[in-house]
């Protein structure tokens, strides 16, 4: 019969697909035993790592029967975790709000539906700040669809982890002038998320509070389409300076922005400003026209409803596809294109408007 020693080593060889660490060494492990022909053991898996479950499981099993005498194994399975205070409150619950040691300001990057370009205009704000001399983190927050690393060219990168247990803290990637974290770069890019509300809240919770940020200027996040559990999560984690709000001109689009903006206001969030994204076309072969194919004059007319400035208009130009999806963003890769002039007025505007918050 093998003991519990044994039994440790065994699986020994499962590794975090993050960070490529032995789980036994981060602490993910823990309290093994032996009961008879059975290896009982204890699966304690931070937010960010909770996506692997399936998969640890799974090669548990597969080394642990494989020893002389073992006939099955019990997996315990542990709530994610955070440290400290930062996870003392679950799901649907307020506590104090807390900053993050070295963000100066916060910025969240919203809209209300789907398909506006609210990540393409969250990066292109990041590295504009950037640009401008400023310490930018970026903080994808969408974590059933993130696009942020594909966006910054750096999909195939992992964080880097330190520490063990409940006190692990990530290394963000450094790209592009500024510093980044997404679930994007822990999973797979063909897993999906299938989460429900607290773990969502825990892992945007970790990327707030367990990422060595250092000292930024600003913090933009990229927050998910709609008004659910992450923009909820975010406004009753950490003190906001504001919100960019991102909509294209047709209503559509429009009536989806009015109730995120409203969520955001109800829950005593600033709004920085609206951001009109797909303005007008620009051909590539005629720059000096425009057509406005989704309409005319949508995000001034929230702006007026909601008396808050027009940030911004952002043509629909091909470079910022082609920039996107090819991991450099239109703000780096053409900057004298009209699309990076609008993202380089964004951030002036952004800045200005936060300039008001500095300490």
């Amino acid at each position: 019969m093998v003991s519990a020693e044994e039994a440790r080593k065994a699986i020994a060889t499962i590794t975090d697909a993050g960070s490529g660490k032995a789980l036994v060494d981060l602490g993910w492990i823990k309290e093994l035993r032996l009961q008879e022909q059975r290896v009982v053991f204890q699966l304690a898996l931070p937010g960010f790592a909770q996506s692997q479950r399936d998969r640890i499981a799974t090669e548990a099993r597969k080394l642990l029967t494989q020893l002389d005498g073992i006939k099955e194994v019990q997996i315990e399975l542990a709530p994610a975790t955070q440290s400290g205070p930062i996870g003392a409150a679950g799901h649907g619950q307020v506590q104090p709000k807390q900053a993050i040691p070295g963000v100066n300001q916060v910025i969240a990057v919203s809209s209300g539906k789907g398909g506006v370009g609210k990540s393409t205009v969250a990066v292109n704000l990041a590295c504009a700040l950037a640009q401008q001399g400023h310490r930018v983190g970026l903080l994808d927050a969408d974590i059933y669809g993130p696009n942020a690393p594909t966006m910054l060219g750096v999909a195939g990168e992992t964080p880097g982890v330190s520490g063990e247990g409940d006190s692990q803290i990530l290394t963000p990637i450094s790209c592009c002038g500024l510093v980044m974290v997404s679930m994007g770069l822990l999973i797979n890019p063909d897993q999906p998320v299938i989460w429900r509300g607290p773990m969502l809240n825990g892992i945007i919770r970790q990327f707030l509070y367990q990422v060595a940020w250092g000292t930024l200027d600003f913090l933009v996040v990229d927050l998910p389409p709609g008004t659910g559990d992450a923009q909820l999560s975010l406004a009753q984690a950490v003190p906001i300076s504001g919100v960019v709000v991102v909509t294209t001109p047709q209503q559509v689009a429009l009536q989806d922005a009015r109730r995120g903006l409203a969520m955001f206001r109800q829950m005593g969030v600033s709004i920085l400003g609206i951001v009109e994204n797909m303005s007008w076309f620009i051909p590539p072969d005629q720059p000096d026209r425009q057509y406005p194919i989704f309409g005319n004059g949508g995000g001034g007319t929230l702006a007026a409803e909601a008396q808050v400035p027009l940030l911004a208009q952002i043509p629909l130009e091909l470079p910022i596809q082609q920039g996107g999806d090819g991991g450099n963003p239109i703000s780096l890769a053409q900057p004298s294109s009209a699309a990076a002039q609008a993202f380089a007025a964004l951030a002036r505007q952004v800045a200005l408007v936060c300039s008001d918050y500095m300490p």
